[in-house]
């Protein structure tokens, strides 16, 4: 390996709570990662002012999401662990590459054509622009590696190209990010009732939030769409029973997951069997991380420092980066 480390950068709106798929999608990468790479991981509080501009509850959202990645395994030690409001010089970069992104690539993203559906009343320009504040929060840093889920695939795409275009106008500053996941493919958590991926703000009845409580969680796995049954052996699974066998691979132990295709495959297969057991693997795997999470929030000077210092290491890096670009763009008068 060389001697610097390359740059990993990624970040979490702090809207909602964290679920399953934020999990398998984004933090389990994060943890291994603090391990061989050079981290900045982000609460993205800025981004989230696009879907909720009332600010009374944000200052609650971030310390839940920082006590959740923590308990998670994210150690503030090794890491840049901050508030993306806290680094100044990201609002300077967003500011400076709108003017290399156009209007017409922007109204076309998937994110901002499903957020103007969802708040046909709100659609503003930060909502336009959130690709590009995305990006600026990546390339600040000069990250060549962002862990990230499916569905940012689109908006690393446009970081990518974004940075092109400064290079190529001003000079080759920015390394060019790239999707990070361990050689594994991304993953995708599905929900609950068979439709979609987990979600932090759609159909909670649907997601496994790292914050459910016991019964919760096995009330909501009870509730997974199945049927009767394969009627023939070997059949082809309906995508809602996949999703179940694909939640139990995250959770369960290899002989469950076994017994369970097994038992599918010879048309002996009880759902209700099945959901009881992954309900109780869910129980045994959210618990600790969950406890671990309420002890944390609990202690606000403790995620104080943990700001602070996070915000530090951050604007470091920020500032070697801004230096750069102001000179290559010829704001040196």
């Amino acid at each position: 390996m060389a001697s610097r480390k390359q740059i990993v950068m990624s970040g979490i709106r702090p809207t909602g709570f964290l679920h399953l798929g934020n999990y398998f999608g984004a933090v389990r990468n994060y943890v291994r990662m603090q391990e061989d790479y050079e981290c900045f991981f982000m609460v993205a509080d800025l981004h989230s002012l696009t879907t909720h501009p009332d600010t009374a509850e944000l200052k609650n959202n971030v310390h839940r999401v920082l006590s959740e990645n923590i308990a998670c395994g994210l150690d503030p030690d090794r890491v840049a662990l901050y508030c993306q409001s806290h680094v100044h010089e990201t609002a300077e970069l967003y500011l400076l590459l709108n003017m290399l992104a156009y209007l017409g690539e922007l109204e076309k993203t998937t994110t901002f054509k499903e957020k103007a559906r969802l708040q046909p009343d709100n659609v503003n320009a930060g909502l336009l622009t959130y690709p590009v504040l995305q990006t600026a929060d990546i390339i600040l840093h000069r990250a060549s590696l962002v862990p990230v889920g499916k569905d940012q695939e689109q908006h690393l795409e446009m970081a990518r190209k974004f940075a092109q275009r400064f290079n190529h106008r001003y000079g080759k500053i920015f390394p060019e990010p790239q999707a990070f996941n361990y050689g594994s493919e991304l993953i995708k958590v599905p929900s609950l009732d068979g439709a979609g991926k987990m979600s932090k703000s759609e159909n909670q009845f649907a997601t496994l939030y790292l914050s459910d409580d016991d019964e919760l969680i096995r009330k909501k796995v009870m509730r997974a769409k199945t049927d009767q049954g394969p009627t023939e052996k070997n059949s082809p699974k309906p995508d809602y029973i996949e999703n179940i066998f694909l939640l139990m691979k995250l959770v369960s132990s290899e002989e469950t997951i076994h017994a369970f295709e097994e038992a599918y495959n010879t048309c002996t297969i009880r759902y209700g069997d099945m959901k009881k057991e992954l309900a109780e693997d869910m129980v045994k795997f959210i618990t600790p991380i969950r406890q671990k999470a309420e002890s944390i929030r609990n202690d606000e000077n403790y995620l104080k420092e943990i700001m602070e210092k996070g915000a530090e290491k951050a604007r470091k890096s920020a500032r070697t980066t801004m230096e750069q670009v102001r000179s290559a763009m010829g704001f040196n008068y």
